[in-house]
This record gives structure tokens, C-alpha cells and sequence, in this order.
């Protein structure tokens, strides 16, 4: 059995961000990264069906600059094969479109039986690549899953949707599943296990061997939100803060008109 798992290295969350001097993309200097948290599920899903099938082969595939393969390093110590290095330092200019046009180049010949991905990334959040590679492929996609088993060439799932409710869907490999959060626990690589993934293969691969797909969508423009007016504390007693607050109820809105 054939996998193949994407990741995308994004910063952490909590990262102070600015523009680029373009202003099209985040200032990517002085950032601390990590794997996409959507992906870390989508690793640990592909890893315990390894352990379920027995005869597995897992493949990470991240498209980035070089900074990346630090990223690849955490999938291949919690259990991945072999990692595929896409070298492009300008996929931030890419749309979804062109990365899945990557993707799907890439895995087109290669006779995967399933691919996972996560739901969406942080940064971008688009929720689009998982469903495009399928698409180039010709192969049927399960999108968002919080629930996931393997028998026999089948995937049967439960898949996230508005209000919490969920519904089950199956259906036969070859197959893509974007994976939700809560769909398992990601385990923690073990000190044994980030060593072997030292020894593991790493290949490079030129961005331009793969002829992405032109980008359909470009991102003009990259802003903070503009700050809004600051608001104003009320200090007192609660009968004379209620007066304050009617009185400025009555001068600035119209609630008391």
C-alpha cells in the first residue's frame, strides 16, 4: 500500500505579524515554524494505518524553500518512509490551484492508494488543495474528517459539518481525505525515532521540473485590520456608573432616542 502525505510549514500562530516589503505575503524574518496543525492529524491518521495494514509506504511531500526540510524531519520521525522535497522559495505567490497542480505532477505516476492532507492550512486557510488534487487525479475526495477506518480497499469516515453534525461517507481507494481537527491525538516523536529520521531519504526537487499550473488567484495586497477608537471605562459606584452610562447612551447612539 502506496501513501502519500502533504504538509505545508507555517508559522506559529502566535508570531508577531507584518507585511512583506511587497506587501503581498507576511514578513517571513525573526518567525518561528511549524507543521500546519490540520497536517499533524493527517500524519498520525496515515502512520497508525501503517501500523493497521502492516505493508505500508508513507511519502511527505512539502512544497517550500529549504527551511521546510526541518519541518519534513517531525513527520518522518513519527513514522513517514521517505520525505519529497518540492524546492520553490516564491510558493507563498502561489494560489491553491498551482500547488495542487504541483501536487497532482507529482503524484500522478506514482500509484499512490491514498493521499491524506490536511483540512486547510493556518496561514492561508483556503480548504481548497485537498479537493483539487483529487480532482486532477480523477480520484474521489472525503473532505474533513473526524472519524476514519480502512478495510479492504474501503474508507468509511465521518466527515464534520455546520452545527456539529456529522456524516458518514465511504468510499474506494485510490482516494484523498483532508483531515479535521480531534480526527486522533498526533504522537510525540520519540527521541529513538528523530534519529532514525536522520538517516531517512530527502529528496529535492526543482519547483520548475514539475510545470505548475499558472496561479488563477494573486494576492494584491497584505494589512494589519485598521484600529478601531479605544474604549471608554466606567469607574463608580453602580447607581452613579448607571446614570454615566445613560447619559452616553442618550449623547452618542440613538438606543435611547
Amino acid at each position: 500500500m502506496k501513501i502519500l502525505i502533504c504538509i505545508k510549514q507555517v508559522p506559529d500562530m502566535e508570531s508577531k505579524f507584518k507585511a512583506n516589503a511587497a506587501g503581498n505575503w507576511y514578513e517571513e524574518t525573526d518567525l518561528a515554524w511549524r507543521m500546519n496543525e490540520y497536517d499533524e492529524f493527517a500524519v498520525e491518521q496515515a502512520v497508525q494505518l501503517k501500523e493497521q495494514v502492516g505493508e505500508a509506504d508513507l511519502t511527505v511531500l512539502c512544497i517550500g524553500s529549504d527551511r521546510v526540510k526541518e519541518t519534513m524531519k517531525k513527520a518522518l520521525a513519527m513514522g513517514c518512509d521517505r520525505g519529497v522535497h518540492i524546492a520553490d522559495d516564491e510558493s507563498y505567490l502561489k494560489d491553491s490551484y498551482a500547488i495542487a497542480s504541483l501536487i497532482a505532477g507529482f503524484a500522478k505516476d506514482k500509484g499512490f492508494d491514498l493521499i491524506f492532507t490536511g483540512m486547510q492550512s493556518q496561514d492561508r486557510g483556503s480548504a481548497q488543495v485537498g479537493v483539487l488534487i483529487a480532482e486532477m487525479l480523477g480520484i474521489p475526495s472525503l473532505t474533513t474528517l473526524v472519524e476514519f477506518s480502512y478495510t479492504d480497499g474501503t474508507v468509511n469516515a465521518k466527515r464534520e459539518l455546520e452545527g456539529g453534525t456529522r456524516a458518514k461517507v465511504s468510499c474506494s481507494t485510490p482516494a484523498l481525505v483532508t483531515c479535521q481537527l480531534g480526527l486522533n491525538t498526533p504522537r510525540y516523536p520519540t527521541l529513538p525515532n528523530i534519529m532514525k529520521a536522520k538517516k531517512k531519504e530527502l529528496i529535492s526537487t526543482p519547483v520548475a521540473e514539475l510545470s505548475p499550473a499558472a496561479s488563477l488567484l494573486e494576492t494584491l495586497q497584505m494589512a494589519p485590520p485598521e484600529k478601531k477608537g479605544g474604549g471608554l471605562v466606567l469607574e463608580g459606584d453602580p447607581a452613579d456608573l448607571a446614570d454615566q452610562l445613560i447619559q452616553i447612551l442618550k449623547e452618542k447612539t440613538t438606543a435611547l432616542a
